[in-house]
């Protein structure tokens, strides 16, 4: 980097530190409700590679549901993700909790998030150095944070519609983040012999106007991530593609069908 834009990296970033940044909330309405799930799911790298296996649990109890995606990977690392929600006329984040942990990632994290307090705690090690930090606070947190539930969301828009929700990423300090939710078209898929057309949804991460300048100043700007949905009758996830956390990789998540064992 130039020492011109290293000069202008510091000076957008002491704005905003003290920009006073408005949170425009608009929770997505419940179209379908969540219940009782279990999926199966494969982590490619967008090459198509395998990398991981998981499940998507998922199940209503006293008015809220708790969905868990979970992957195995086989060099040995772990993603294990939960969130709790409630879906009373719109859905609402109530806690997340994510653990990653082994050589996948450049570092080993533990992050819980509380809706209503606003409580957060973000544990890292990093695998470079070995170096530990421990970050605690609170967030006031609009009532659209998505953290965990985002391919929930837009499985419940309804069609040609767009959102912009929040979700807090951790870096490890916590960053509220807008992510904007638009539809790019569709793309034909077969299920089995038969075809379907899934609709493509683009999700754009938004950190702020002065933000989004220093990141791009870096080169360290979030990229899109994409999720393909089959709307026909109930709304379906077919693809993700994107990175599992804010400095990751580029990878895909599929639903993946049992095969009888030889």
């Amino acid at each position: 980097m130039s020492v011109m834009k290293a000069k202008i990296a510091l000076l957008v970033l002491g704005t905003v530190l003290f920009w006073p940044w408005p949170l425009a909330a608009t929770p997505v309405a419940v179209r379908f409700s969540e219940g009782v799930t279990r999926g199966f799911l494969a982590l490619r790298t967008v090459d198509g590679a395998l990398i991981a296996s998981g499940d998507l649990l998922q199940v209503a109890r006293g008015g809220k549901v708790e969905s868990r995606m979970l992957f195995h990977f086989k060099d040995g690392s772990l993603f294990d993700e939960t969130v709790v929600f409630t879906q009373q006329r719109v859905f609402a984040m109530q806690s997340y909790h994510l653990v990653q942990r082994g050589p996948a990632f450049a570092e080993d994290t533990e992050i819980s998030l509380q809706r209503a307090s606003g409580k957060y705690s973000a544990k890292t090690k990093s695998h470079k150095d070995g170096r530990e930090e421990v970050i605690s606070g609170t967030l006031k947190l609009p009532p659209d944070v998505y953290n965990g539930m985002v391919m929930t969301a837009v499985k419940n828009l309804p069609k040609g519609a767009s959102a912009t929700v929040h979700l807090v990423a951790f870096t490890p300090k916590p960053l509220l983040i807008e992510l904007e939710i638009q539809q790019a078209g569709e793309n034909k898929m077969l299920v089995g012999d038969l075809a379907k057309a899934a609709t493509h949804y683009v999700l754009k991460p938004h950190p702020g106007p002065w933000l989004e300048l220093f990141a791009k100043l870096l080169g360290r700007m979030p990229p899109d991530n994409h999720v393909w949905i089959i709307p026909e009758g109930i709304p379906s996830f077919a693809r993700f593609e994107g990175p599992l956390n804010p400095t990751g990789a580029v990878w895909r998540i599929e639903l993946v069908s049992p095969r009888w064992a030889e």
